[in-house]
């Protein structure tokens, strides 16, 4: 790349066409934003002007590429081998050398951080993203792409699609899944409570796309518990997702932790590294999910139980490795509401 100058009242430098301009211009009564490429058209047109002076254009060399080129190869790159449309995301733009990424699924953002560091090491790539594990909508922005200079060597584009191709996407949405979800409700839970439960629990299922397959009460004995459990996980009716409550996460006595022991299954995470809900349990029977929500998060309150369900129905495994990426940001205060589902963020329940 090298800079040049057009001067006006001149003869035209047709051999600039291809150059960028450097600065914001008036031309013919319209301004011209600096990035733009130059025409032969636009060079005679700078060329009539009758104001003394000149602009400053930058002339690209071999392997140089224009910002917009570049801002669209890093947004192709950074979605993988799945390609925008199978990362569940658009691409718009180029506007103001700015390429965008729109969510094109109701789902949960991932970002693969480590990668995305490696690449923004990579002078002069942009790639910025919200967070890794958000909640976002049809049309929501995911992640921008751009570059620094007017003009940037094709090598360092090269070199940031070689680091996002490392790693699969860097960043895509896991959409929802229309996913089975029961519950199974210990029978003291009654009156008032019962109501609001269900209620919360049947919003849930709905705001995350998912399939109701019904609640159903039983005593606090492990015979009942165990017998509810096996018709909610096994058969051609199970549900792949069994949401709990009125449980004692502490008691390994309680029925519901001597139901899954009998039916095969295991838990995997005793409490969750987040609050409110950190009391939260994980449990897997099979190919069936089991998740034994919190006594503030069987009601109507926003929990972590509103971040961990939402991956579960995106297709996250119910593995300690999802439940650890919960500790960052874990502290959830009324100024992390926006990273819920849209059921939860009027909901009570988050620190204030």
């Amino acid at each position: 790349m090298r800079e040049d100058r057009v001067a006006y009242g001149q003869p035209p430098r047709l051999d600039l066409a291809g150059s960028v301009l450097a600065q914001d211009v008036r031309i013919a009564g319209l301004v011209w934003t600096k990035g733009r490429r130059l025409t032969a058209q636009d060079l005679v047109a700078i060329a009539a002007q009758r104001d003394a002076g000149s602009v400053s254009v930058l002339v690209p060399g071999p392997g140089d590429i224009h910002e917009d080129e570049a801002a669209v190869r890093l947004a192709l790159a950074v979605t993988g081998a799945l390609g925008p449309a199978e990362a569940g995301l658009a691409v718009r733009g180029p506007v103001q050398s700015r390429v965008d990424l729109i969510a094109t699924v109701a789902g949960v953002v991932s970002v693969r951080t480590a990668a995305l560091a490696r690449l923004n090491r990579i002078d002069p790539l942009e790639v910025f993203t919200v967070e890794d594990g958000r909640v976002v909508g049809l049309g929501d922005l995911v992640a921008s792409a751009k570059v620094g200079p007017f003009l940037v060597a094709a090598a360092a584009i090269a070199a940031g699609e070689a680091a996002a191709g490392h790693a699969g996407p860097v960043v895509r949405v896991r959409a929802f899944q229309p996913v089975r979800i029961a519950a199974l409700v210990k029978e003291k839970i009654a009156g008032a409570p019962r109501a609001r439960f269900q209620a919360s629990v049947m919003s849930r299922v709905a705001g995350l796309g998912a399939v109701w397959a019904g609640i159903q009460y039983v005593p606090d004995d492990a015979a009942a518990v165990i017998n509810a459990l096996r018709l909610a996980t096994k058969g051609p009716g199970a549900a792949a997702i069994v949401l709990t409550a009125g449980g004692r996460s502490g008691d390994p006595a309680d029925p519901f932790f001597v139901a899954v022991e009998a039916l095969g299954g295991h838990v995997v995470r005793h409490g969750v590294p987040a609050h409110p809900g950190s009391m939260l349990w994980l449990a897997r029977i099979g190919r069936v999910t089991v998740l034994g929500l919190p006594s503030c998060g069987a009601y109507s309150k926003a929990t972590a139980a509103d971040l961990l369900l939402p991956r579960l129905v995106a297709g996250y495994p119910p593995t300690a490795a999802t439940v650890a990426a919960l500790g960052h940001g874990g502290i959830l205060d009324q100024t992390q509401r926006y990273r819920f589902p849209a059921y939860a963020r009027t909901l009570d329940g988050l620190d204030d």
